[in-house]
Order: structure tokens, then C-alpha cells, then sequence
């Protein structure tokens, strides 16, 4: 593919759509960067080259100038000393460098035409690659972010699947171990004195309940047979 139609397919490329339509939008615009970077260095090395030709043409054109105007000077002087031979010769190699000139003229405009166009697609390149790029850094910054989301989404799953459920039984077990040392600690001890006395004084406190439980019970009793 020659450079002009590369260049032309790059600058009419529409970065947006090729994007949406890639499998890998991060793959496709390292390519797309790789091509026109490719692409800018052979324009601007043919850049350079038609502008050494230009100075060298230019070159070419100051001397053809500068042989007309000695050659036109000579022939005034022949002319002055009443040599027209000399003078004709001379005005013959005016006209030689004249049409010398005149080639080299239009050789260097074209030249200079050229060297617009590369400077222009250039610029128009530049410009198409500085998207593309920042097109780029939108795409890692994107990929940074939702990568950083699911790496966290992944954790989150990870601790509740796993370590959190792992935690929260191990911290279970830790009570049940407490609330079975705490059921150990009087296990088989046998009772103070105070706490006998505790005892005894909570079974009078039961026994007396339980008498005047009796006794509102036999009163009913009493009741309805009297009726």
C-alpha cells in the first residue's frame, strides 16, 4: 500500500466506530497508533527529502540567475567596445541560462508544492494521532477502573464465600467455648456453707408459696360446696 493511500485511509478513519466495532478496542488502537506513527515518519522523511531537493534546486536557480546577469552584463560591454559578435555570443549564453533559469523556477515551485503538501499532511497526521492517543488513555484509564472494580468485586466474593464465613464460624465457636468453660467453672464443686444457708432460706421462701397456694385452693373448694 503506497503512503498517500495509507495516509488517506488513516485521516478518513473514523476512530469512534472502528473502536466499537473491535473485539479488543485496546489492541485496535495500539495497532492504529503503530500505523500512523509509521505512517508519519515516511511522510516526513519525504518531507525532508523534497525540501533537500527544493534547496538544491534553489541552488541551481541563484547561479542560473546570477550567469544571466553576468552574461547580459558581458554583452552590454561588447556592445560598448563595438564587438557585436562578442556581444551576440554573449547574449546567446544570456539566453541559454535565461531558459535554464526558467526550468529550475518551475522545477522549484513544484518542488515547494510538495514540500506544502507533506508539511499539511503532517499536521493533519499529527492531529489524527494525538486522538488516537488520547482516545487511548480514555481506554486504559476505563480499563484501570473496571479492572480495579473486579479485582474488588472478586475479593468481596472471595471474603464471603470463604475467609468471612470461616471468621464468623470460628468466632461461634469461640463463644460456645467460653459458655461451656463458664458452665465448667463450679461443675462437681460442692456448695459453701453460705450458699447452703442460701438454699435452705430459698426453699422456705418456695415452701411458703406453695402453702398459700394450698390454702386459696382449699378456700374455693369450700365455696362451692357451701353453695
Amino acid at each position: 500500500m503506497g503512503i498517500f493511500t495509507r495516509f488517506r485511509d488513516i485521516v478518513s478513519s473514523n476512530i469512534n466506530a472502528m473502536l466499537d466495532s473491535a473485539e479488543d478496542p485496546e489492541k485496535m488502537i495500539r495497532l492504529m497508533i503503530h500505523e500512523m506513527e509509521d505512517t508519519l515518519v515516511e511522510i516526513k522523511s519525504s518531507c525532508a527529502r523534497a525540501m533537500a531537493i527544493c534547496k538544491k534546486v534553489k541552488h541551481q536557480l541563484d547561479d542560473a540567475n546570477s550567469r544571466e546577469t553576468f552574461w547580459g552584463d558581458r554583452a552590454k560591454l561588447a556592445v560598448d567596445k563595438g564587438k557585436e559578435d562578442l556581444a551576440r555570443e554573449a547574449l546567446h549564453e544570456k539566453r541559454r541560462y535565461t531558459r535554464k533559469a526558467e526550468m529550475l523556477g518551475a522545477e522549484m515551485a513544484e518542488h515547494n508544492v510538495l514540500v506544502e503538501k507533506y508539511q499539511a499532511d503532517i499536521r493533519q497526521l499529527e492531529d489524527k494521532l494525538g486522538s488516537a492517543r488520547e482516545k487511548q488513555r480514555l481506554l486504559m484509564q476505563r480499563y484501570i477502573q473496571v479492572n480495579g472494580k473486579k479485582r474488588a468485586q472478586e475479593e468481596i466474593r472471595r471474603m464471603e464465600s470463604t475467609e468471612a464465613i470461616l471468621k464468623f464460624e470460628e468466632f461461634e465457636d469461640r463463644i460456645d467455648r467460653m459458655e461451656a468453660e463458664a458452665e465448667l467453672v463450679n461443675f462437681g464443686k460442692k456448695a459453701g456453707l453460705g450458699e447452703k444457708f442460701e438454699e435452705l432460706l430459698a426453699d422456705d421462701d418456695i415452701e411458703k408459696e406453695l402453702q398459700a397456694l394450698k390454702k386459696t385452693a382449699e378456700g374455693k373448694e369450700d365455696d362451692a360446696s357451701g353453695s
